[in-house]
């Protein structure tokens, strides 16, 4: 009776696991053509941040990532265009504590190239195709690229100005990783994974504030 107890709530648990976010995943699609990337480089990078989340069966890991420089183009305060170009070098877990041998592990797992591959890919970035209004929210256009592979997505957010500083806020969205060629852990690939997979969706929200 325990067995078949233990067997359902690790079903469960994968289930669970396997529907997290869905209804937050963002549709990828081909690449946008840009003729012209601006370049006014009036983001404070150090004010701003890119969260991240990741999940498996057995919980989930969350951090961050800074950018190393961008641009909001704006006219009266209405975003028209963009872009942040990401220093994946200053990829951060926070849900371990820093001192935790655990915390340079996963560090280090992400950062090589069975993941996000930092030494060949120093740099990520996404840049603003189309803005459109919709419901009292910005509907953001982009080409998001990792690894050199450049999808467009479409994410929901808002833009608010104070003092002099404008803020770009994304709603928490969920990309498939595998989109951009990181299969590592992945179900797709391999299925005899079983419950040792690691989700292809993950979370990402973009917090991205001017120079004042």
């Amino acid at each position: 009776m325990k067995k078949i107890i233990l067997s359902l709530v690790v079903v469960a648990t994968i289930l669970t696991a396997c529907k997290e976010n869905k209804k937050d995943k963002v549709e990828v699609k081909e690449a946008i053509k840009v003729e012209k990337v601006t370049a006014l480089n009036n983001v404070d990078v150090a004010n701003s941040v890119i969260s991240w989340l990741g999940s498996k069966p057995t919980g989930t890991h969350n951090g961050s990532i800074m950018l190393k420089e961008g641009s909001l183009v704006l006219d009266n305060g209405t975003l028209k265009g963009g872009n942040f170009i990401i220093d994946m070098a200053t990829i951060k877990v926070l849900d371990i504590p820093e001192d935790n041998e655990g915390n340079g592990k996963l560090k280090g797992h992400l950062s090589a190239g069975d993941f996000f591959d930092v030494a060949a890919f120093p740099t990520a970035k996404f840049v603003i195709t189309n803005v459109e209004n919709k419901e009292n929210k910005i509907h953001v256009t982009g080409n998001l690229t990792l690894k050199e592979t450049t999808k467009s997505i479409t994410i929901p957010a808002t833009i608010s100005s104070e003092n002099g500083v404008t803020t770009f806020t994304s709603e928490t969205f969920s990309v498939d990783r595998t989109d951009f060629g990181i299969t590592y852990s992945s179900k797709k690939f391999d299925a005899a994974l079983k419950d040792k997979f690691i989700n292809d969706l993950m979370e990402i929200s973009f917090v991205v504030k001017t120079k004042a």
